[in-house]
């Protein structure tokens, strides 16, 4: 009888023992998962301080400035040669407010473009004719989709008044150029599409 307790006191004991390392990697799994969703989320709502945001800005309005000049060049769509041009003013101007606010708080902004912003134009600057406007087009509405959200993100959370007041102003102006440079995408697409249907008509 006492045996028998013996026996199973013990199995209950080695059945605790066994349990407790997968009841502890189950804890393990679940506490790395919660640390990296909160990773995630905290990657994801982390804001830009202001002269973070001012040099980016900067970067970005050199781009558009060099972009649009390849477009006026470049473009065979009158659509993007129009869009490639008011890029070019419309970021020109964009980028003498930016360097005014900055100097008011002593911040240096970059003069070049940066190594992705120089890649992508080294890229669009190899393609000619139609795959050339479909290109810059698309790109122009993805970079003005994330510089919306960055640019309203400083309207509403920059600490800096010139720098926040600057983002504020220029985000109407990016907002239109979102809207045409979907336009000029919707163009491109329908100019492929009539010269496909000519190509196989002809054939």
């Amino acid at each position: 009888m006492i045996k028998n307790k013996l026996f199973v006191f013990a199995l209950a004991v080695l059945t605790v023992l066994l349990g407790a390392p997968f009841t502890f990697a189950q804890s393990e799994t679940k506490a790395g998962s919660t640390q990296k969703s909160t990773k995630n989320a905290t990657s994801t709502t982390r804001t830009l301080s202001d002269t973070e945001f001012a040099k980016m800005a900067a970067e970005g309005g050199l781009a558009e400035v060099k972009l649009g000049q390849l477009a006026e060049e470049k473009g065979t769509d009158q659509a993007v040669k129009d869009f490639g041009k008011r890029m070019v003013t419309d970021h020109s101007k964009a980028d003498d407010s930016l360097k005014t606010a900055a100097s008011d708080d002593k911040i240096e902004l970059p003069s070049d473009l940066s190594a992705k912003d120089q890649a992508a134009y080294n890229r669009l600057s190899k393609l000619s004719g139609e795959a050339f406007d479909r290109t810059y087009a698309r790109d122009m509405v993805r970079d003005h989709r994330t510089d919306i959200a960055e640019f309203r993100q400083e309207a509403q959370d920059g600490k800096d008044a010139s720098i926040k007041g600057f983002a504020s102003q220029t985000l109407p102006t990016l907002e239109d150029h979102l809207k045409l440079a979907r336009q000029v995408l919707r163009s491109t697409l329908a100019t492929n599409g009539n010269t496909t249907k000519k190509t196989s008509h002809s054939s």
